[in-house]
C-alpha cells in the first residue's frame, strides 16, 4: 500500500508542476522577461549573459523553481542554451528541437539557432561577437563547472572575462515555485540488489584505487542510487534535492531534514550515514585537509559548488564512481527489468488495440491518447508514473523529435496516415522507454520505404557482435547504414543509457556519433536502440527497443559482447516492405515476434490474444 501511494503522488505532482509552470510562463511575455534581465545585467556590468537548461543537481527533468530557460523564453525542450546581450537574444538547440524552437520562439524576439555538430556553437559566437574587455555572466547556481571553465578558457584568448553571479536569476524571477519538500522513500535491496553498506564498501575500494580522499556528489541520480533512496521532487524521475560527500571513513548526506521520514532517518543513521543540511556543505568543504584529493565530475557539479573547494586541495576530474557503477545492472535488477518489460508490453497491447478500434470515431486527440496510455500502464503493479513526457505525434508532428501534445492544443487522430508514440514508465522495479510508429490507414510507399530502412538499421544494431572495449560511437553507423545508402539520416543519437527506477536518460554510456564519450559498452548496461527518419511537415518514423549488453563469446581474439532485446511489443508489419528485408532480417523479426507472443499472451484476454496473434504473425 505504501508503494502505491508513492506512485500516485508522483503522477499528481508531475501534473501539478506542468500546469503551474505553464501558468507562470505567460504572466509576462518573453520579451518583457528578457528586458528585465538586461536591466539587471547592466547593473552588474555584464555585456552578455548565458543560461543553460540546468540546475544544481544537473539532472534529467527539472523541478519548477529551477526551470528558468523555459520560463524566460517559452521554449519547452529539454536542452538549450540562451545568450542575451544588450541588443541580441539567441537560443541554441540541437537538431531534435529545431522545428519546436522555431515554433515556440516565434514572436518572442529570441532567434533560434541549430548547433553545428557540437554544443559549443554559442561559445564560438561569443568569441566572435564580444569585444576585448567585455564581461560575460553566468549564474553559478545553475551552471555546470565544466561548461564554465571551457567558456572561460575560450573567451580569455579573446580578452573577454567570464563572471559568476551566483543566484543572479532569482532576482529576475520573483514568482519562482518553492522547492519541493516531498519525503524520500527507502529503496529496498529486493529491487536494487545491494544494500547501502555494500555500495559504501564498493565505492571506498574504488576511491582507494584512485587515491581519492573525497568523492563529491552533486548529480541527484548518483545520490539516489548510492544511498538506496528515491524521491518525488522532479516530474517523471524519482529523485530528490540533496548533495553528498564520501570520504574513506564516512558518508554525509546533505538534505532538508523535513524530507526524511522517521523510519528512513533511522535506517540511514543505522548504516552510519551522517545527516546534515544543504547549507552546511560549504563548511564541510572548507574543512578538507591540505593536500586532499577531491574526486568529482565537473560536468555534473555546479560552478558555485566547484568554486567552494579550497585551493589547497587537488581536484581529480572524471566520471563519479556511482555513475560508473550504476550503469551496469546487477542480476537482481536485470531480473526485475525483464519482468517490467512484460508489464509494459501488456499495457502497450491494451493501448494500441484500443487506439486501433477507436481512432477516427471518437474524436481522439494526441493528448487524449497519451492520457489513455498512462491509464493502461497504471493498471500494472508498481507503476508510479511516466518516465518522460509522452510523445504521441500524428502526421507532421512526428517530425518534431521531442514533440509533446498539450491539452486543447493537440491534433485529432484520424484513421489514416502514421502515428509515432514514444513513451515510457517508471515502475518501482524498473524504467521503460519504447517507440513504435504505426499505420492508421492509407500509408504511402514512401512512408513504408522509410520505415523499412529504419527497421533494417534497428536490426543491424540489435544483432551486432562486438569486441570488449567497443564504444558507442563505434557502433552508431550500423543503425544509419541503410539510410545513408539512400542519402538519408537522422540528427539525434541512436541510443542512450537507461537507469533502474532512475533517469530514463542515464549517462555515461550512449550510442551516438559523439566521439568525446569514451565509455565502453559493458555487460549489464541497458541502452536504447532507436534509429529514425523525419520529414518536416509530413511525418516522423522511429523504432525503439531497450537492449541489454551481455557476454557473447570468448575466442583467441578476446572477449565478445552482444545485445539482448528487452522490449516486448510488435513492430507494425503494415509499414514493412518485405522485399527490402534479407532472409536474416526476416528471421530476426519473426523470432522477435514469437518472443513477444510467448512473453505477453498469458496475461491477455481472448480478444487481446487474437489481436496480438495477428500483429506477431510471420512475415
Amino acid at each position: 500500500m505504501e508503494v502505491r501511494c508513492y506512485g500516485h503522488r508522483t503522477r499528481l505532482t508531475g501534473l501539478l508542476f506542468f500546469h503551474l509552470s505553464n501558468h507562470n510562463l505567460f504572466i509576462m511575455s518573453p520579451g518583457e522577461k528578457v528586458g528585465n534581465l538586461r536591466s539587471e545585467m547592466k547593473k552588474k556590468g555584464f555585456n552578455a549573459f548565458v543560461i543553460l537548461r540546468t540546475e544544481p543537481g544537473l539532472k534529467y527533468g527539472m523541478p519548477g523553481h529551477w526551470e528558468l530557460l523555459s520560463w524566460l523564453t517559452g521554449f519547452t525542450g529539454s536542452a538549450g542554451t540562451l545568450v542575451i546581450t544588450e541588443d541580441f537574444a539567441g537560443l541554441w538547440t540541437d537538431s531534435r528541437y529545431t522545428i519546436q524552437a522555431r515554433k515556440e520562439l516565434k514572436g518572442s524576439g529570441i532567434q533560434p539557432f541549430e548547433e553545428e555538430g557540437s554544443s559549443d556553437s554559442f561559445i564560438k559566437w561569443l568569441g566572435e561577437k564580444m569585444s576585448p574587455g567585455a564581461v560575460v555572466g553566468v549564474d553559478g547556481k545553475i551552471f555546470p563547472a565544466k561548461s564554465a571553465l571551457k567558456i572561460r578558457k575560450t573567451l580569455a584568448e579573446k580578452g573577454v572575462r567570464l563572471a559568476d553571479a551566483t543566484d543572479f536569476l532569482s532576482v529576475i524571477r520573483k514568482d519562482s515555485p518553492q522547492p519541493s519538500l516531498e519525503p524520500v522513500m527507502d529503496y529496498s535491496p529486493l529491487y536494487s540488489g545491494k544494500t547501502r553498506r555494500e555500495k559504501f564498501e564498493e565505492i571506498r575500494k574504488m576511491m582507494s584505487r584512485q587515491k581519492a580522499d573525497f568523492q563529491l556528489l552533486a548529480s541527484l541520480d548518483d545520490i539516489a542510487w548510492f544511498f538506496n533512496l528515491r524521491g518525488n521532487d522532479i516530474s517523471h524521475t524519482p529523485l530528490f534535492d540533496a548533495f553528498a560527500l564520501i570520504s574513506r571513513y564516512h558518508e554525509v548526506l546533505f538534505i532538508d531534514d523535513i524530507k526524511l521520514p522517521g523510519e528512513v532517518k533511522a535506517a540511514l543513521m543505522k548504516d552510519g550515514v551522517i545527516l546534515s543540511t544543504p547549507e552546511n556543505i560549504e563548511k564541510h568543504l572548507a574543512d578538507f585537509p591540505e593536500g586532499s584529493r577531491v574526486h568529482l565530475n565537473p560536468a555534473k557539479t555546479a560552478l558555485w559548488l566547484f568554486n567552494m573547494i579550497p585551493s589547497h586541495c587537488r581536484i581529480v576530474e572524471g566520471k563519479t564512481i556511482p555513475a560508473v557503477l550504476k550503469t551496469c545492472k546487477n542480476e537482481t535488477e536485470i531480473k526485475h527489468i525483464r519482468n517490467v518489460m512484460v508489464k509494459d508490453g501488456v499495457a502497450l497491447v491494451k493501448f494500441f488495440m484500443w487506439l486501433e478500434k477507436n481512432c477516427g470515431r471518437r474524436g481522439i486527440t494526441e493528448y487524449a491518447a497519451s492520457v489513455k496510455l498512462d491509464r493502461f500502464r497504471n493498471t500494472q503493479e508498481n507503476y508510479t508514473g511516466t518516465s518522460f513526457p509522452p510523445i504521441v505525434a500524428y502526421r507532421g508532428n512526428g517530425a518534431k523529435v521531442h514533440y509533446t501534445p498539450l491539452p486543447g492544443k493537440s491534433e485529432k487522430i484520424e484513421r489514416n496516415g502514421i502515428l509515432l508514440v514514444d513513451s515510457g514508465g517508471q515502475y518501482i522495479d524498473g524504467t521503460t522507454d519504447t517507440t513504435r510508429t504505426v499505420s492508421l490507414g492509407n500509408s504511402t510507399d514512401k512512408q513504408k520505404r522509410d520505415f523499412t530502412l529504419v527497421l533494417k538499421g534497428h536490426i543491424e544494431l540489435a544483432t551486432t557482435i562486438f569486441p570488449e572495449g567497443t564504444m558507442g560511437f563505434h557502433l552508431d553507423a550500423l543503425a544509419r547504414k541503410h539510410l545513408w545508402q539512400e542519402g538519408k539520416n537522422y540528427g539525434h543519437g541512436t541510443g542512450h543509457g537507461v537507469g533502474f527506477f532512475l533517469n530514463v536518460h542515464e549517462g555515461p554510456p550512449s550510442i551516438s556519433p559523439n566521439r568525446e564519450n569514451d565509455t565502453s559498452l559493458e555487460p549489464g548496461m541497458v541502452l536504447s536502440n532507436e534509429p529514425g527518419i523525419y520529414r518536416e511537415g509530413e511525418y516522423g518514423i522511429r523504432t525503439e527497443n531497450l537492449v541489454l549488453v551481455k557476454h557473447h563469446s570468448r575466442t583467441e581474439w578476446g572477449r565478445f559482447l552482444a545485445f539482448e532485446t528487452l522490449t516486448l511489443f510488435p513492430v507494425d508489419r503494415e509499414l514493412i516492405v518485405p522485399s527490402m528485408l534479407t532472409s536474416f532480417e526476416k528471421k530476426w523479426l519473426n523470432s522477435y515476434h514469437l518472443k513477444v507472443w510467448d512473453s505477453l499472451s498469458g496475461f491477455l484476454d481472448d480478444e487481446e490474444k487474437a489481436w496480438l496473434k495477428d500483429k506477431t504473425r510471420r512475415i
